[in-house]
């Protein structure tokens, strides 16, 4: 389906539904990246991304949700990121998309507490997939090597990621799970003790961490 487009989605939910009679888990990975400061990327360009990356969750759910209220059961799946949690440079509008993934799934968490259907975050760091390759990057304005430097520590991080797969067994043990958590973090340890260094250092100490590993300093 085309989660950018209501009618796609519709007849693929349909279709699964005719076919099967039910539909037992959705899992929202779709998504997109837009390499570029907040600066120099176009409110154009931004609303693409998000009509992707939050919008296009949010289609899918209105369809699917009746389906799993009538059966009356269902496992929801978003795919979040590590830049769900930590505001990326040069990597803003894509980070954006992914924190208002989380405030969504959150609330859709506490809004489905009652029911029998289950809602889980996955928060992936690096995998090496074709996402860095399908990226639109924006050419800098200002500090040109600055935001090459930056952008190619990111690349490489993600050329050098783990395998994607990791994420598929992850998926299944989150199914096989009979009372899920709603946030899973997944990837490199050192990406993963980011997640717990952002809880619990002052902002200023961790900020400077970011920057640093980027290197802005």
């Amino acid at each position: 389906m085309d989660v950018r487009d209501s009618a796609s989605v519709k007849d693929a939910v349909a279709y699964i539904v005719k076919k099967e009679g039910h539909l037992d888990i959705l899992v929202n990975n779709a998504g997109v990246g837009i390499g570029g400061t907040v600066e120099d990327t176009s409110t154009e360009m931004a609303k693409a991304l998000f009509d992707t990356n939050f919008f296009g969750i949010c289609r899918v759910l209105q369809e699917v949700l009746p389906v799993m209220r009538r059966q009356p059961e269902g496992l929801i799946i978003n795919m979040s990121s590590i830049g769900g949690i930590i505001g990326l440079p040069c990597q803003g509008i894509y980070s954006a998309s992914k924190f208002a993934v989380e405030g969504l799934s959150e609330a859709l968490y506490k809004e489905l507490s009652l029911s029998a259907i289950k809602v889980v975050l996955i928060e992936p760091g690096d995998f090496k997939t074709e996402f860095t390759a399908n990226r639109q990057n924006v050419k800098a304005k200002h500090n040109a090597d600055n935001f090459q430097r930056t952008m190619d520590v990111i690349e490489n991080d993600e050329q050098n990621g783990q395998p994607p797969f990791k994420i598929a067994y992850l998926i299944e043990r989150i199914i096989n799970t009979p009372r899920p958590r709603l946030r899973y973090a997944v990837g490199a340890p050192d990406q993963k003790l980011s997640i717990v260094l952002k809880k619990i250092l002052p902002n200023r100490w961790f900020d400077r961490i970011i920057m640093s590993y980027y290197q802005l300093k």
